[in-house]
């Protein structure tokens, strides 16, 4: 124990440390430094920065505790993941980053919806920011709650006080670096997200096979291993691909990349990663379930497993990787909202577009410290949810809310203003009116809430006065743009 304790502290002090350099390097840097990195990602640091910002603590935790408790069936959701996660690099990305360039070098998503359609109204970017603080605090919260649940197995910590040091660091390198600073941790923790996710179970699978399993494929519950047993789970499981389409701490980093060329290269990065990451984590629970028998609490079937199998060195590092998945995609939660914040309402609403570059980036630090502590509150209450769940909402109020929206906008002349502000609103509505009211139907709110975001969008914007020319033009420059 006092050696894993020993390597989580090496790895956390590491994190800290990148947060520092990005510190001193970036004085004198403006808002698109600090918020977007200068526009000077290259391919490989966004394409994992991209990838672990989306793979929280539940490709570790969640999903393996779903696969292990209710079996292959909910395999739907990696599927639905991988390729929502695909159409969005291959088909999203390269226009998304042109569009944000001739939108006015938009360097937030509302900032980029308001500038598409060259509108002076703050309407559209203070409703998306009051989503964003809202459901980025309840995500913040998941990732949290998982580095609670980690120092509690593993150390015996207080999972409250865990959450709170978490929450310390996170804070603390994302506060100093900024987007740097987060995607260059993002992109050393998706590194060891996938060498943990690719070692366990293949040495789980070997120790089962050499008959030390604790449990043998006849014996799991009947439709273990049915991947159609339930066509809830197969079309809510696809449901979740859409969410890719919305979501703005993953989209933003196509907008932050240096050229076309750097795009495509990421893009086989990124999706060459997803795709063996949501494999070996739904592998982790059928494996963790035949080589442990049944556990007390399915969410801990990684760790359990790890633990079991390795010295403590090595199951430090490699438990390690739960802190990674959690924390990379807490500071870009954090990032995200703290620059929807600051650039979005602060600046042009409280401040008439008078805030001076220092100031903004101190408004911006405020918010992530602010949503950063309302999440722990979230995290450490006992009836906040189960980390799947607190992800489960959260993501689809995004994809609902701003899925459709953006995707009309990259592809449609005729999308408003208009009708962009009733897509976002209608999306983010039914989905959480869903989720309150029809969830107990057993389909995932963020199909019904995209459905009707969409329909909402399109017939607004029909209803609704044409584009002007001069947002027209900036459409066609966009589609006719080359690096």
């Amino acid at each position: 124990m006092n050696i894993e304790l020993i390597v989580f502290i090496v790895y956390l002090v590491f994190m800290l440390g990148i947060g520092v350099v990005f510190f001193l390097k970036s004085k004198g840097g403006g808002e698109k430094t600090y918020f977007l990195g200068g526009r000077q990602m290259g391919p490989w640091v966004s394409a994992l920065s991209a990838g672990a910002s989306d793979m929280s603590a539940w490709v570790l935790m969640g999903l393996p505790a779903s696969i292990y408790a209710a079996g292959i069936g909910q395999a739907w959701i990696a599927i639905g993941l991988g390729i929502g996660y695909t159409v969005s690099w291959l088909v999203q990305a390269p226009r998304l980053r042109r569009f944000s360039i001739e939108a006015g070098d938009s360097i937030t998503i509302p900032q980029y919806l308001t500038n598409r359609f060259l509108s002076k109204s703050k309407a559209l970017q203070i409703i998306c920011a009051v989503i964003f603080l809202v459901a980025y605090t309840v995500y913040a919260a998941s990732s949290i709650k998982a580095c609670g649940t980690l120092f509690n197995t593993v150390i015996g910590i207080d999972p409250t006080i865990a959450m709170y040091l978490a929450a310390v660091i996170i804070i603390s390198y994302t506060f100093l670096g900024g987007f740097s600073a987060v995607c260059w941790t993002d992109f050393f923790q998706g590194l060891l997200m996938l060498g943990a996710l690719l070692i366990a179970p293949i040495f789980a699978l070997t120790l089962i096979q050499s008959g030390q399993g604790a449990a043998t494929v006849e014996a799991l519950p009947e439709g273990y291993w049915n991947l159609f047993a339930n066509w809830k789970d197969v079309i809510s499981g696809l449901g979740w691909g859409l969410g890719y389409f919305g979501m703005p701490h993953i989209i933003i980093r196509f907008m932050s990349l240096r050229s076309d060329k750097d795009l495509k290269k990421s893009a086989k990065i990124g999706i060459i990663w997803t795709v063996l990451i949501l494999v070996f984590s739904v592998a982790s629970g059928c494996i963790g379930h035949l080589l442990l028998g049944e556990i007390a609490d399915s969410s801990v079937v990684f760790i359990t497993m790890v633990r079991k199998m390795f010295p403590a060195i090595i199951s430090g590092i490699l438990l390690s990787a739960i802190l990674a998945a959690a924390m990379s995609t807490a500071d870009s939660q954090l990032l995200a909202s703290a620059s929807a914040f600051a650039s979005d309402v602060y600046k042009p609403v409280f401040r008439k577009n008078k805030a001076s570059d220092k100031e903004m980036l101190w408004a911006g630090r405020f918010v992530v410290l602010i949503i950063a502590v309302i999440a722990v509150l979230i995290a450490s209450n006992p009836n906040s949810g189960t980390i799947m769940g607190l992800v489960e909402n959260a993501w689809g109020v995004f994809g609902a809310a701003f899925g459709p929206t953006i995707m009309l906008s990259l592809f449609w002349k005729r999308l408003t203003f208009g009708g962009a502000v009733a897509g976002i609103l209608t999306g983010a509505i039914v989905d959480i009116c869903w989720l309150a009211f029809l969830g107990s139907l057993g389909i995932y709110e963020i199909i019904p809430g995209f459905i009707m975001g969409l329909i909402a969008a399109v017939v607004v914007s029909k209803c609704t006065k044409a584009p002007s020319a001069e947002v027209e033009a900036l459409f066609d420059r966009a589609v006719a743009a080359k690096d």
